[in-house]
């Protein structure tokens, strides 16, 4: 081994030492736990020395979301790889289910992803569909979407149904829809890929993580027992809305 692949793989063990234990402070205390100097301590080392590895405590947090987002993948990809290929509208409501539990368990990692609004940018909660392409929780998503649009004929709101004010937007999103699409290896074209398509894609999303931010954050307006058959409920409701039969 040289001496460069050693001190390489040594930088890469203090790496995953610090994401280890700033992950750990995150779940035992929040976002405010992680701090640089805290790290430092549990690892026994000076907190300028964390320099050497993250130009700043944002530039670590950036880093846990992407770790975060990959672990968040791994768990929904093992979820559909126990699915039949040909089950789209299932692998669909899977991956939403799949979410779901996994911001119930771990609602500080939620947290810090999908509710900092300055990592939002630079995050796997980003909203721009050319993110996605880099982001293996976002990519997720959109290879279910796209295998259930090549495989089934939805009845989605008509584009004049589109508020005029948001075409623009959505036409900018729908192109960039395609291209990362395209890059999964499914070819969605524009006819399918319609306005109200797109329109009620991001409704979706929208209704969704609306309702699992409400659980993790306790914030139902009132007491629910056992939320879980009202998201059933939601999600049954929206694979409705364009004649699709949501799984079991």
């Amino acid at each position: 081994m040289t001496e460069t692949t050693r001190r390489e793989r040594l930088r890469a063990e203090t790496e995953r030492e610090i994401l280890h234990q700033a992950r750990a402070l995150l779940v035992g205390g929040g976002r405010e736990a992680v701090t640089l100097r805290a790290i430092a301590r549990e690892l026994g080392i000076t907190a300028p020395a964390l320099y050497r590895y993250y130009d700043s405590r944002e530039d670590l947090l950036q880093r846990m979301c992407d770790d975060i987002c990959g672990d968040l993948a791994a768990e929904l990809s093992a979820d559909l790889a126990t699915m039949s290929a040909q089950d789209t509208i299932g692998q669909v409501f899977a991956v939403c289910r799949g979410f779901r539990h996994w911001a119930l368990a771990h609602p500080q990692e939620f947290a810090l992803v999908f509710g900092s609004p300055d990592l939002v940018t630079t995050s796997c909660a980003d909203g721009e569909a050319n993110r996605a392409t880099h982001d293996p929780f976002g990519r997720i998503f959109l290879t279910v979407a796209g295998r259930v649009l090549a495989t089934h004929r939805i009845e989605p709101p008509a584009d004049s149904a589109v508020p005029r004010q948001l075409h623009t937007d959505l036409v900018t999103f729908r192109d960039s829809l395609i291209a990362a699409m395209a890059e999964q290896g499914i070819a969605i074209p524009t006819d399918v890929l319609s306005l109200g398509t797109v329109f009620f894609m991001l409704q979706f999303w929208v209704r969704l993580y609306g309702h699992v931010a409400l659980e993790v954050f306790g914030c139902f307006p009132f007491a629910v027992s056992d939320p879980e058959p009202l998201f059933d409920s939601m999600l049954a409701d929206l694979a409705a809305e364009v004649g699709l039969v949501s799984g079991n």
